[in-house]
């Protein structure tokens, strides 16, 4: 089942993956504190962010995604991860900034 990440969560992952704000601060943008761990999180803090909220919530965060959250890396594993992306079909492109 797909859930909202309890706060308890989200104030150990901003603790961890957003130094420059306070752990309060931080959860005010919950989506924030998910594509940074998302993106740099160790392994067993993505199991269980994995496990709390499920992989539709991941979606909605990976789709949302903001211009400089996610590497290239984090990006395409993602994609492959939650079944966005199938082996062998290209990865859509990385948000990117537009001017005009």
């Amino acid at each position: 089942m797909d859930m909202q990440p309890s706060r308890e969560l989200l104030g150990r992952l901003a603790l961890k993956y957003i130094w420059w704000k306070t752990p309060r601060e931080a959860i005010e943008t919950p989506e924030r504190v998910i594509a940074q761990a998302m993106n740099i999180g160790s392994y067993d803090d993505l199991q269980e962010l994995c496990t709390e909220v499920g992989d539709a919530y991941l979606r909605g965060v990976l789709s949302h995604a903001e211009i400089g959250q996610f590497n290239e890396r984090s990006w395409s594993y993602w994609h492959y991860r939650l079944g966005l992306t199938s082996p062998g079909d290209e990865i859509p492109a990385m948000p990117t900034r537009h001017f005009g």
